[in-house]
């Protein structure tokens, strides 16, 4: 019984820690959304008043698009779609596509796919920059003098934060957790506390004051639901970072404090509004008028830290979609460092971090104020939301074989819903909406050009390249055998590798083992240990094997091969030569795709990381063996 309750409680606990954990990094973004979404409202460039039916109507329109969105959309449906555990825009393609037939179909699904996950790269530059931005505008309240140094300090900020990314999410993540706790518990006082002297506010929750809003402002009210949506952003995050904290933790933390401290900020801000809706300063920044004057600067630090671990959790959530890119091969290799040694999903991409870096720095530059960057925001994020529930569609009628008029009614309702929100942030593109969509049209491009660019070497490799089984039979007995182990590594199966060709053909000779190594990445999200490898002999010493992972799985290659003489391998993998193909590639006009696009892919292809320094093999045992090849 003891050993029962001991572990009952050591459940319990791990539950805590990670409701805690996932307060801080899956709600950071939007927990820091009441800085800005309430103010954007009741912009000039909207023309609304702060009057009773107009702030209810705001207010309502905000407690319903929270409850639909979040509550319904992703939290009960969504985050029922998992692959093996994991979330994501790229998790949910990958697991509608194993389940769909045809090809239109198809490529239908990989194309929204791919172009919604490109499009999280654009919030991935916004968010910062309208979070911290806003954060440190709250001097402003404090003393108007002081707004000169606003653009500076929030440079600074920023520089820091991705500064610090090469040292890792661990321990500074063991913070966030119980800080944005904290966070959101201060918020949640806040409005109580305004909510207090206003109690009549609450009469907002009843959804017929967002009718009578619509009724009332005709296109004002459609143009408003762009500002409405910011309190929204970082919804998408529910779901992406369910593989890191389950779908429970998620679900407790939304419900028994993000949510509730959210609504009574922003019906406290909605309070202050009724009550001081006169005054032209308040309007503009309710949130910082909550507290008295003394409060200002110290709300300040706080929020602009709460800022930082929002725009933490985005940038890991760049690095995470970013790595399963690369795994799925969806990008060129890059340098990937893992920054701990217990959470594989602990990672840091020098190149992502300092792309994202100087495109943050310039949004902060050019719109200068969270309000000009709140026109470039909401498009990014609205577009992915619309592909994810065209997704859902395809899952629940795949994976849960739901009857398509149950699954069309639900997807038809949310669409409607996600269309809204998503055609009210397209009037913002012309004011900066065109920044995050351009950002993703340009991923987009790299991803496909280089997935596609693949499969054209894939092609022009077989045709011209023997298979494995030729080689052995027609001319492997006339080259010389040395003693050791020699491990060729490829991408294509069914042929020699390019490196295997030129090394017999120029050096006359072949190593007492040869072992034809695949590193091949699933579309599963883990793959566990022993079901990992492959392994098919072969004459003459030559051995097949396939070493599998899942896209979300360190690729730990020198200590899973230690494990390949249980197959009955015989190799030192400690005194083994790596053999890898370096492709020089040149460009001929017709196939495949056009010639534009071929002359980015080889670009690409010429600066992507290299295999020795992408999969950690030493350099003294590596040997590099050129070929040429046309496209």
């Amino acid at each position: 019984m003891d050993a029962e309750q001991t572990e009952g409680k050591s459940a319990t606990s791990r539950l805590l820690a990670l409701t805690i954990g996932a307060i801080g990094v899956v709600y950071g973004d939007i927990g820091t959304s009441p800085l800005y979404s309430l103010k954007e409202c009741f912009s000039e460039h909207y023309n609304l008043h702060a009057q009773e039916s107009e702030v209810f109507g705001i207010l309502s329109l905000i407690f319903w698009s929270l409850t639909i969105v979040i509550c319904v959309k992703y939290l009960a449906l969504i985050m029922r779609f998992d692959n093996k555990g994991e979330g994501g825009i790229l998790a949910l393609m990958e697991l509608v596509s194993k389940r769909t037939n045809g090809f239109a179909r198809m490529t239908f699904i990989f194309a929204v796919g791919i172009f919604g996950a490109a499009l999280l790269y654009g919030d991935g530059i916004i968010t910062p920059a309208i979070s911290v931005l806003s954060a440190v505008e709250g001097l402003k309240v404090a003393a108007p003098s002081l707004e000169s140094v606003v653009l500076p300090i929030t440079l600074t900020i920023l520089f820091g934060l991705f500064f610090i990314q090469k040292y890792g999410t661990g321990g500074v993540g063991r913070i966030f957790g119980p800080f944005m706790t904290f966070w959101f518990v201060l918020i949640a006082v806040l409005g109580l506390i305004s909510l207090v002297q206003t109690p009549h506010v609450l009469m907002a929750v009843n959804p017929w004051y967002a009718v009578q809003f619509f009724m009332h402002h005709d296109i004002r009210a459609f143009l408003v639901l762009g500002s409405v949506f910011l309190v929204m952003t970082g919804g998408e995050t529910v779901y992406a970072d369910m593989g890191h904290f389950g779908k429970k933790p998620i679900r407790r933390g939304w419900f028994i404090l993000v949510f509730p401290a959210l609504v009574l900020n922003y019906f406290g801000q909605g309070a202050l509004l009724l009550r001081e809706g006169s005054n032209k300063a308040v309007v503009a920044d309710p949130f910082f008028h909550m507290v008295p004057t003394w409060g200002v600067i110290p709300l300040v630090i706080v929020a602009a830290f709460a800022t930082v671990v929002a725009s933490q959790a985005v940038i890991s959530g760049a690095f995470s979609l970013t790595w399963q890119a690369l795994q799925l091969g969806y990008l060129p290799r890059l340098k990937v460092m893992h920054t701990s040694h217990e959470e594989r999903g602990q990672i840091y991409l020098p190149t992502v971090n300092w792309v994202l870096f100087l495109s943050t720095v310039l949004l902060v530059v050019v719109f200068k104020t969270s309000g000009a960057l709140a026109a470039a925001y909401g498009i990014a994020v609205t577009t992915t939301m619309v592909i994810t529930t065209m997704l859902a569609y395809f899952a629940m009628r795949r994976l849960f074989n739901w009857n398509r008029t149950v699954a069309a009614s639900i997807a038809s309702v949310l669409l409607v819903i996600d269309g809204s929100f998503f055609i009210a942030n397209v009037f913002k593109f012309k004011d900066g909406g065109y920044v995050p969509v351009m950002m993703a049209a340009a991923t987009y491009l790299v991803m496909v050009t280089w997935h596609r660019g693949r499969g054209i070497l894939r092609d022009a490799i077989h045709k011209r390249n023997q298979s494995v089984d030729q080689i052995l039979k027609d001319e492997i007995d006339m080259y010389c055998i040395v003693p050791g182990t020699a491990l060729y590594m490829t991408g294509y199966q069914d042929v020699a590798p390019p490196a295997l060709i030129s090394n017999l053909r120029y050096n006359r000779s072949r190593h007492e083992t040869m072992i034809l190594l695949t590193v091949s990445v699933k579309t599963v999200s883990h793959i566990e240990h022993e079901g990992r490898f492959e392994v098919m002999p072969m004459e003459k010493g030559f051995y097949k094997v396939i070493l599998s992972y899942g896209f979300m799985d360190q690729l730990n290659l020198l200590d899973d091969l230690m494990y390949l003489p249980e197959f009955d391998v015989p190799v030192d993998i400690t005194d083994a030569v790596f053999v890898l193909g370096n492709e020089s590639l040149s460009i001929k006009q017709e196939g495949g795709m056009v010639r534009w696009r071929k002359e980015i892919f080889a670009f690409m292809h010429r600066n992507s990381r290299t295999p020795v320094k992408y999969f950690g093999i030493p350099v003294k045992r590596a040997l590099e063996v050129g070929s040429h090849i046309e496209i």
